[in-house]
């Protein structure tokens, strides 16, 4: 009975008397961690970590309990712990983070044409058997599926094309004497929106140096856009699945592919744009 009477002691001197002498600095420290945590929490959920923002959210409970049950609110070692979960998130997502800033100046350019189910599918289809047929003649091609989030300068360095989406248009693109054939093509919803398109190479000394500039390029475009690129090799013809700064899948197959397109119409793209 009387350690519950030291608690209650113990909250009414933390929330009591002491929030109302320092009342100014709790307010200004509760708005700096909201903000650090939307930040925080919202690079974690754009980048499907659930889990790690569950576990995150139980030790700032845990530690607020203990706190509340101090005898004293310590701010500089609420402080201390906030820094070192925000150092263990940055070292985590330091690519997810780069880019969710980057992506929070693009200007969308708006929702997609309305695509019914059958309509995905059938271009899933046209998408699947052009990458085949360029990865069995050796002929080399990045496509990048984006939902309007890619810098202007990406998309400007190439010529719009706005054709809808068929294994001949995409194939004839890449044919090696044709005149975009070095450049991305960009991809966004049931559209092959442009072509020709240059992006940023990713520079990073660690990667091979046989490493030819398609990958380079779709590892540098997915690492300041939330875009995934599917690249095929001209010398090998081993096609390639990157998003977020990495090569998610080297020798992907048609279930590959159509796993990864099935990714970007169904969650990549807003539930506006299909019906």
């Amino acid at each position: 009975m009387a350690r519950w009477k030291e608690i209650v002691e113990i909250i009414k001197q933390n929330f009591g008397t002491g929030f109302a002498n320092n009342w100014l600095t709790y307010v200004l420290q509760l708005i700096m961690f909201t903000i650090l945590y939307y930040l925080m929490f919202k690079v974690l959920r754009n980048n499907k970590a659930d889990k790690f923002v569950g576990i995150i959210v139980f030790f700032i409970v845990l530690t607020g309990v203990a706190l509340a049950f101090s005898a004293r609110i310590d701010s500089g070692f609420l402080f201390i712990i906030i820094v070192m979960i925000a150092l263990l998130v940055f070292t985590m997502f330091h690519t997810e983070i780069k880019r969710s800033l980057l992506d929070s100046g693009i200007k969308k350019k708006g929702k997609a044409e309305p695509i019914t189910v059958t309509g995905v599918e059938l271009i899933m289809d046209e998408i699947v058997r052009a990458v085949q047929n360029m990865s069995k003649n050796d002929i080399g091609a990045l496509m990048v599926l984006s939902n309007g989030n890619l810098p202007d300068e990406i998309i400007e360095s190439g010529t719009k094309i706005n054709a809808s989406i068929t294994s001949q248009m995409v194939e004839a693109i890449f044919y090696p004497k044709a005149p975009l054939h070095d450049g991305a093509l960009i991809i966004e919803g049931n559209k092959l929106y442009a072509a020709g398109c240059f992006l940023p190479l990713a520079q990073d000394e660690r990667l091979p140096k046989e490493m030819g500039s398609r990958h380079r390029a779709a590892l540098g475009v997915t690492m300041v856009a939330s875009v995934t690129a599917i690249v095929v090799s001209e010398e090998t013809g081993i096609i390639s699945i990157v998003k977020n700064g990495v090569i998610k899948k080297k020798y992907a197959d048609a279930t590959d592919i159509k796993e990864a397109l099935s990714d970007y119409y169904w969650s990549d793209l807003t539930a506006e744009s299909v019906i």
